[in-house]
């Protein structure tokens, strides 16, 4: 019933990247991401790859603020952990 967000601390595409997950479901996860205008496209398997420059907004919305580790945790005991392949 939480959605989390790590540090903007990962690079790609010339950018800064935080991840954000749900403890509950992709449902909530989804309506979530759609409220504060995260495009389907940044949905990547079990998680949303948002920008930096997003990131203040997330949290304003919501989102609470956790380290890359824990984040990973509540992913993984919420059993929503999806591995690429």
């Amino acid at each position: 019933m939480t959605i989390y967000i790590d540090p903007p601390i990962w690079p790609g595409h010339g950018r800064m990247w935080s991840h954000l997950v749900s403890d509950l479901s992709y449902e909530e996860l989804h309506a979530f991401a759609a409220g504060i205008g995260c495009p389907p496209r940044a949905f990547d398997h079990d998680h949303y790859d948002i920008p930096s420059t997003e990131y203040a907004a997330a949290v304003r919305a919501g989102a609470v603020e956790v380290g890359s580790k824990e984040l990973l945790r509540h992913l993984t005991s919420a059993g929503l952990r999806r591995r690429k392949r």
